[in-house]
């Protein structure tokens, strides 16, 4: 009878040790989770180290370049359809004048293209072109201002990034060959807070990439369409409704 009677005793014993035990580990995850959130991504980045401080620079370089030179390639190569109609009329009307102000009008790539053509009217057809040509050049180098720095970035953030991951970790090493103290929370603690700044130049990189060959696609696409322009011009200007060149 004692037997009978210790024995649910000492279950029950057991089983509130073991509620109390998954209490206790329930409370230590929450904890442990809550430590985890209260840390924010400023200071999660800050742990990077000294070399993050350039790769954030490079970002916000790379972002103000990106979108100033995406607004401006996009309001240059603006193109009117009804531009080059507007310019035939004028000069069929014997209005050079006319023709010059309507091209200027425009403000764009274009309109400066066409411009520089209704002006060289009267030169010979190839020079008209050479001309044409030059401006259109003249017009491309002034959208690539500032985006070879792109390019440059792409290889110099993720570099960074690296050279900062590298450094940390020989820190590391000589910690541990210091104090002899190879516990795998040492190592891995500093070693992820490492790899933060191979991640962030990585990120940088790959958005100064991206923009790089997106803003050099919208300019071969303008200079795609200028030479559909000039050809459109000559052809223009040797019709029998135009003013034909020497």
């Amino acid at each position: 009878m004692k037997f009978s009677v210790k024995y649910p005793l000492a279950v029950a014993f057991l089983l509130s040790a073991g509620a109390f035990s998954a209490q206790v580990a329930e409370v230590a995850t929450e904890e442990s989770f809550k430590t985890v959130e209260e840390i924010s991504a400023i200071d999660f980045l800050m742990k990077g180290g000294v070399f993050l401080i350039p790769i954030v620079l490079l970002l916000f370089y790379t972002t103000y370049v990106a979108v100033e030179r995406f607004l401006y390639i996009r309001r240059m190569t603006k193109q009117n359809a009804m531009l080059i109609s507007e310019v035939h009329s004028k000069l069929n009307n014997t209005d050079v004048k006319g023709a010059i102000d309507a091209a200027q009008r425009e403000q764009t790539a274009f309109g400066t293209v066409l411009k520089e053509g209704v002006e060289s009217i009267g030169q010979p057809v190839p020079q008209i072109e050479a001309n044409m040509e030059k401006v259109a050049n003249i017009e491309i180098g002034k959208m690539e201002k500032n985006i070879n720095h792109l390019g440059l970035i792409a290889g110099i953030a993720p570099t960074l990034g690296f050279i900062g991951t590298i450094s940390g970790v020989i820190k590391i090493f000589y910690s541990i060959s210091i104090s002899e103290n190879v516990s795998i929370g040492n190592i891995s603690g500093g070693l992820y807070e490492k790899m933060i700044s191979s991640g962030s130049g990585l990120v940088v990189g790959i958005i100064a990439f991206t923009a790089y060959h997106l803003l050099n696609a919208l300019i071969d696409n303008y200079a795609l369409e200028i030479q559909k322009i000039n050809l459109d011009f000559i052809k223009l200007i040797n019709s029998k409704d135009g003013n034909k060149a020497k």
